[in-house]
């Protein structure tokens, strides 16, 4: 049986950048469980998925169009230090309050006197990734 969309499967991989560096892996944690073709992940991992029968592997490359996109300049912007309890460091991913009430997570990726740069970009827009994945199962087919 191979999967089509709707299926509900469970998968086990391991993401890498095109230097080497792996940046996610469900093999300590146990495989990732989603439905193909239901935007549960990105566009590139849900369609290397759809037609392989369980123990299948492959390897795909995602362009970052398919990921998370290309990354956007205009989303780097500085904020008073006063918006924070606690002065940020380099690295924190913090939360912020949208005008519409839902959160939005940045990247500090710098501070200044009186300052913070925010980075609103997801840590991996502008990479390709690649993907070496396995269907683990199909659990339940529509």
């Amino acid at each position: 049986m191979s999967v089509n969309p709707g299926t509900r499967v469970r998968v086990h991989y391991a993401g890498t950048l095109d230097d080497g560096t792996e940046f996610d892996s469900s093999h300590k944690r146990g495989p990732l469980e989603f439905t193909v073709g239901a935007g549960e992940v990105i566009d590139g991992f849900d369609a290397a998925v759809a037609g392989l029968s369980p123990g299948e592997m492959t390897k795909i490359r995602v362009e970052a169009a398919e990921a998370y996109g290309a990354r956007v300049e205009e989303a780097v912007q500085r904020v008073g230090l006063d918006a924070f309890g606690e002065p940020p460091s380099v690295g924190d991913t913090v939360n912020l309050i949208a005008p519409d009430g839902n959160s939005i997570r940045a990247t500090v990726t710098a501070v200044e006197e009186e300052t913070a740069e925010l980075d609103f970009n997801h840590p991996l827009a502008g990479q390709a990734l690649n993907f070496e994945l396995e269907l683990v199962e199909i659990v339940e087919s529509p």
